[in-house]
């Protein structure tokens, strides 16, 4: 068996041919071309046109363009501050408008993905534990940086962690930093307004609502955890403004009708109060009538017994005791024994004169 290898038989690859172009050179361009012709062919075939061109493709594509500019439109309300104004004039901020636009679902797509999002959140946070990947994504990274420089160091005497150090770490721009500090204050100045336009009852209806809210809750957070309370607080706030939104005719006419009953009921309730305040009114000043009569009748009795004869009777009376208790029997001169002729006449003219002093003391007695 020989040796040598015949050289014409085998063809040598990186000798060139008679265009001057080498054999490896060749089996690139006809790799190249044909997997371009294969691809092609897979592009243009009918089957590969009709799903790429069809109806469905065309459609995902069409609603994907509208999600993106709702999703920019809601981007933009969140920007833009409200140009109405609480009732107290107060100008509200740009999260009203966001949140209105959100829950109103004037833009369908983005306020169902939001939807979607807090659903999915809050069953992620029931049923996986959050907290626990955040610390096992830490302490796994911690590990793997700290075991990679200290190997590093010890076999080929740098670390291989810092090999991948940033020559300047990364800080927040001042101006990212004060927009985020800016959206959080008008974050949570939209909640506290929001609260005190609800407590002070700007709007009777949503403050009914929020009563309601929180009257149910009181209860159901008895039997339901906080996760529960919360997917269904999300389906009442974002299904209820789209439930109205789509049966709004229907809603209004109801609401009309009830607004009217209650306003029936008020006024009959104002009439009723009016009819018996008028009443009592009326009766108040009878009774006081009839009071300020029996007062001014008794004060003229008063008056006419304070000035009586039989007062001033009591008063002579009164008057003779102390005469008497003053004068003493010898204060007076003794009674003659014999009664002379003289006396006798004065004795018998004595009752005409106390006739005349009884007729003179008349006229202080009837005083």
């Amino acid at each position: 068996m020989s040796d040598t290898v015949d050289n014409s038989v085998v063809p040598s690859i990186e000798g060139p041919d008679a265009s001057g172009t080498s054999s490896l050179e060749l089996a690139q361009t006809n790799v190249i071309n044909s997997t371009s012709s294969a691809a092609s062919a897979i592009v243009n075939h009918p089957l590969t046109q009709s799903v790429t061109s069809g109806p469905v493709v065309a459609n995902v594509k069409e609603q994907t363009a509208k999600t993106q500019l709702e999703l920019s439109n809601l981007a933009v309300a969140r920007t833009t501050t409200p140009t109405n104004t609480a009732a107290n004039g107060q100008r509200l901020t740009h999260y009203h408008s966001f949140f209105s636009s959100l829950l109103s679902w004037e833009n369908p797509r983005a306020s169902g993905i939001a939807f979607v999002s807090v659903v999915l959140f809050i069953f992620a946070a029931r049923y996986l534990d959050i907290l626990r990947y955040v610390f096992k994504i830490t302490w796994m990274t911690l590990g793997i940086t700290v075991f990679a420089e200290a190997v590093g160091k010890a076999i080929l005497g740098t670390g291989l962690t810092s090999q991948f150090r940033p020559r300047k770490y990364y800080t927040l721009p001042k101006e990212t930093l004060d927009t985020l500090i800016g959206d959080l204050h008008e974050l949570i100045n939209f909640f506290v307004i929001e609260t005190q336009r609800v407590v002070f009852a700007e709007n009777v209806f949503v403050s009914a609502a929020a009563f309601l809210g929180a009257f149910f809750s009181y209860f159901l957070i008895k039997v339901l955890p906080f996760w529960g309370l919360s997917l269904l607080s999300t389906f009442v706030i974002f299904l209820t403004p789209l439930i109205y939104k789509n049966n709004k005719e229907v809603i209004d006419h109801h609401l009309a009708e009830i607004s009217n009953i209650i306003n029936q009921q008020t006024e009959q309730v104002k009439q009723l109060a009016s009819h018996h305040a008028a009443r009592a009114s009326d009766a108040t000043k009878q009774y006081v009538g009839d009071y300020s009569a029996k007062a001014q009748g008794l004060l003229g009795s008063a008056r006419g017994r304070s000035f009586s004869p039989p007062v001033a009777k009591k008063e002579i009376e009164e008057v003779k005791k102390e005469n008497a208790l003053t004068y003493k029997s010898e204060d007076f001169p003794a009674a003659p024994t014999e009664i002379q002729a003289p006396q006798v006449e004065a004795i018998e003219a004595t009752p005409s004169v106390l006739k005349e002093e009884v007729k003179e003391a008349e006229p202080l007695i009837a005083s």
